[in-house]
């Protein structure tokens, strides 16, 4: 449960908006910070950026057959054993706008991330929108009161830049995948279970304690 403090436990979250097990580690997080005082920060990285924005098949991604049958079953076992939305996925998209908007919504309008980071992913695996499409993000940041920032966040350099900050952060730590998430500057690779998170969180607090 929360600590008695005010003191919120650092907690960064490496991920990408078109990566399914992102998505299942979002919401695993979002359990999580019912129960703990944790300061999350967001790190986005684009791992497809060969993508073109209007989508293309996800058979295109070249996995191996076998390793795709076994990280779909995966998938849905996780998104089954943790309630969650998810409609069947036949396509993949390019991540970057979606990216940026968020970069831009996280720093000029904190107080409205969360609902637009939640729409985002929504939109791509339950709503099965193509977010690699500027006119469907308009629309997402038009509906939550952002939409001033979506030009921005698509034309001025800053927030690429800031992108390219989450990229080298994540080489310095050698991180190998999304989603990942930091605590402690120990990383938890793949959607790892609240279960393992609430432990990390609680030798953060025992720590603290010592």
């Amino acid at each position: 449960m929360a600590e008695q403090n005010d003191v919120r436990v650092p907690v960064a979250l490496y991920f990408d908006y078109i990566c399914p097990f992102c998505y299942v580690a979002d919401a695993r997080l979002d359990r999580v910070r019912r129960r703990y005082p944790v300061a999350v920060q967001y790190r986005f990285i684009e791992i497809h950026p060969d993508n073109p924005a209007e989508g293309r098949p996800v058979e295109d991604l070249g996995y191996p057959p076998e390793q795709w049958r076994a990280m779909n079953e995966n998938l849905r076992r996780m998104v089954a054993e943790d309630g969650l939305e998810m409609a069947e996925r036949t396509f993949t998209t390019n991540s970057r706008r979606a990216l940026l908007l968020a970069q831009a919504v996280f720093e000029g309008r904190p107080e409205r991330f969360l609902d637009v980071h939640r729409a985002i992913f929504r939109a791509y695996f339950v709503d099965r929108r193509n977010i690699g499409d500027p006119e469907v993000l308009v629309d997402l940041a038009r509906t939550h009161g952002v939409a001033d920032l979506a030009e921005r966040a698509w034309s001025e350099q800053h927030y690429l830049t800031r992108l390219l900050e989450h990229v080298e952060a994540a080489q310095a730590l050698q991180l190998t995948g999304v989603p990942t998430l930091v605590v402690d500057d120990r990383p938890f690779t793949g959607a790892v279970s609240v279960e393992t998170l609430e432990q990390a969180l609680q030798q953060h607090g025992d720590a603290g304690r010592a």
